[in-house]
């Protein structure tokens, strides 16, 4: 306190306050002061607390994740004993700060008390921020000058002093769940709101609820680059544009990234950009920008905090040429126990590094691929990173193996070789879930066959090609099926291996044959027929001419069709095969109904099914029947033809064989049109196309002209 004063001689002075006096704090300025003077002065009142971060100009789009929030906040009127608490997480650049910066600014009326923000620093260099300190920032924006040091009183006093506030207040960038508890306010009118790379499961003991960011939408990025790159410069570029958004695979960050390079470069076309983007090697070093934060050290953040053996399964799973993944896989390419790998994808999930798509099914973000990739490149030797790859092939093998023997027990299968065999259990237990897993996984053995090409494991493209035999038999993936055997082809004739040269020729011919090209067919089946007759192998030759049968039967050449098929038949008698004199005799059958001869017909099949249950075949058998129950029909017997064509429904359906499936309920559904039965034929056939449109278009196209 300061005040005026005698000039010490006596006299008194004016009451006046000149020259060059200074004053702190509070001044009384009187002529006399007499007695004890007590001043008590109170602390300035600090401003409501209105700390969020700012809103970035080029915020686009992400109605629908506002519009959540407001969902998730609606759950909490007011009237209740805890404030809400939302968890939003999502990769690192997906865009969790700005959303939630946004949606507060948005209610901020709805929190007259204030809005408090904190960093808690979940992935930095100097670890996560304390409680303690966020706690002490907290009580002094809110007015409590004298802040206690011990952790339980200050969380003691955060409490009090809150609990009558209605206040929002964002915990950005948490790590743990154990960071947030001592931060939450005392009263339950106010709000809570975390943001983290991580899932942060634990808060659900805290009543939390979560909200996933997803990755922005094509229209979406599209603006976004526009908003940070000039409408100007891209307006006659779209389609580049497009192709840049779709590399930064909707990560908000990298999208800005991309912009803030592009408007650097005042004459670079976008299309110069999308293409330093397209290759996965140096994508990330290209969205880099000076000063700014990255996605490669955002991600390379996120990976500093696992585990090492979370780490390890990160590498291993960004070596993969998969689009997905199962806890099979992972147990595969890291040599380990499923329950280990179990573990390790629980924590890769958690840590928001991997998406869990479910049920055990889990992918990368594309830009988190490639840092897993990168991570991989730098910290695994070559010989480790290969052994990684060759592991799962060998998995694939021979988990495919194992569906094409409870499949197709009869087909000869060549033998296989492993160099890193897994003793993991095949993830299937009769043959509709062993067909579906072929079906389900036919793009990842698409992409095994082609890294075993690139690895120069040829003995392992063809075997896995070899091993999809059940898929294309019963499925009929057409184009999958002859780009395969194109590529197995040439993996038999790389490694050298003549019977397998011919497995492909036959198999693959078969499927050129059942698309409709039935030339190609033909010079497959006649390469295979030349080369079994120089091998002396009986029963490659046989399968030969069978296929040359077919082929001529599908050129409407039915006497040459004949002539192969009983050169066939008399091929396969001679060295005792029979089941390949039944298929024969099935393709017989067929000439003889186009031929207006269903009796013949009827012979053919019903010796064909005879000889299939026999060696005990009961697929082949099934189709014996149902080409049986046509030509019966055709005879004129159609309630027995009918029900055998029932039958052999039964049969597909209960094998999950989609196209036989559909072959059958065209047969029935031309049965019941000849009976006069136009409705269920229409019925029939409308199930039997809606079938062919899932596995052949070209039966699908046909079926609709008849």
């Amino acid at each position: 306190m300061s005040a005026a004063r005698s000039d010490g001689r006596g006299s008194q002075s004016s009451n006046a306050i000149g020259g060059s006096a200074q004053f702190y704090g509070p001044t009384v300025q009187a002529r006399d002061v007499h007695g004890g003077i007590h001043v008590r002065t109170a602390p300035p009142r600090p401003p409501t607390p209105r700390q969020l971060l700012p809103v970035p100009a080029h915020f686009t789009d992400r109605h629908a994740e506002l519009a959540a929030l407001d969902g998730l906040l609606a759950r909490h009127p007011g009237a209740g004993t805890r404030q809400p608490l939302i968890v939003v997480n999502g990769p690192a650049g997906i865009g969790k700060t700005t959303l939630v910066s946004r949606w507060l600014h948005g209610h901020e009326s709805a929190f007259p008390g204030g809005q408090l923000y904190a960093d808690l620093r979940g992935h930095a260099a100097d670890g996560p921020a304390g409680p303690g300190e966020i706690l002490g920032r907290f009580l002094r924006a809110l007015g409590s000058w004298a802040v206690p040091v011990d952790l339980a009183e200050q969380a003691s006093l955060w409490r009090s002093v809150t609990a009558d506030l209605s206040i929002a207040v964002m915990l950005d960038n948490a790590f743990t769940a154990a960071q947030i508890r001592p931060l939450l306010p005392g009263g339950p009118r106010s709000l809570v709101v975390v943001t983290s790379r991580r899932r942060l499961t634990g808060l659900r003991l805290d009543g939390a609820e979560f909200h996933q960011v997803q990755a922005l939408g094509p229209a979406a990025g599209v603006e976004l680059f526009i908003r940070g790159a000039g409408e100007d410069r891209v307006s006659d570029d779209l389609a580049a544009v497009r192709q840049v958004v779709n590399l930064c695979a909707g990560l908000p960050l990298a999208v800005c990234l991309a912009s803030a390079r592009f408007a650097a470069r005042p004459r670079q076309p976008v299309a110069a950009l999308a293409d330093a983007l397209a290759p996965d090697a140096g994508r990330l070093a290209v969205l880099e920008v000076e000063g700014e934060a990255t996605v490669r050290k955002a991600l390379d953040a996120s990976y500093a905090v696992l585990d090492p053996e979370a780490a390890r399964t990160y590498r291993a799973l960004g070596l993969l040429p998969l689009p997905d993944f199962d806890s099979r896989t992972a147990a595969a390419a890291c040599a380990t126990s499923l329950e280990w790998a179990e573990r390790r994808l629980d924590e890769l999930v958690e840590a928001n590094v991997l998406e869990d798509i479910g049920p055990d099914a889990f992918r990368f973000h594309d830009l988190v691929r490639i840092h897993a990739r990168d991570r991989a490149t730098a910290t695994d030797s070559e010989a480790d990173r290969a052994r990684t790859l060759r592991r799962v092939a060998d998995w694939y093998l021979q988990v495919a193996t194992a569906a094409q023997s409870r499949i197709t027990p009869l087909q000869l299968t060549l033998p296989r070789t492993y160099a890193e065999p897994s003793s993991l259990p095949a993830p299937f237990t009769d043959d509709r879930s062993a067909l579906g897993w072929l079906h389900d996984r036919r793009t990842h053995l698409m992409a095994v066959v082609r890294l075993s090409v690139d690895r120069g494991w040829h003995a392992t493209a063809w075997q896995l090609v070899d091993a999809m035999w059940p898929l294309f038999l019963r499925l009929r993936h057409y184009d999958l099926w002859i780009e395969a055997h194109r590529i197995g082809l040439e993996a038999a004739r790389a490694h050298g291996h003549r019977e397998a040269e011919r497995q492909m020729l036959n198999s693959g011919a078969i499927g050129l044959s059942a698309a409709g090209r039935t030339g190609e067919a033909a010079e497959w089946y006649s390469a295979s027929l030349s080369a079994a007759r120089e091998a002396g192998d009986a029963r490659d030759e046989g399968q030969a001419l069978l296929g040359l049968g077919g082929c001529h039967y599908e050129a409407g050449r039915l006497a040459e069709a004949v002539a192969h098929l009983n050169r066939a038949v008399t091929t396969w008698e001679g060295c005792g095969y029979p089941r390949g004199v039944a298929l024969a005799r099935i393709v017989l059958g067929e000439v003889a109904l186009a031929e207006h001869d269903p009796e013949r017909a009827v012979s053919c099949f019903a010796r064909a099914r005879e000889g299939l249950l026999a060696v005990a075949d009961p697929h082949d058998a099934a189709r014996a029947l149902a080409f049986l129950g046509r030509a019966r029909a055709r005879t004129g017997d159609q309630a027995t033809g009918a029900a055998q064509m029932e039958e052999a429904l039964a049969v597909f359906t209960a094998s999950g064989a989609v196209h036989w499936q559909a072959r059958t309920l065209e047969m029935l559904g031309d049965t019941a049109r000849e009976r006069g039965e136009d409705a269920f034929a229409e019925e029939l056939h409308a199930r039997a196309l809606a079938l062919y449109e899932t596995t052949s278009p070209a039966d699908a196209r046909r079926l609709r002209r008849t």
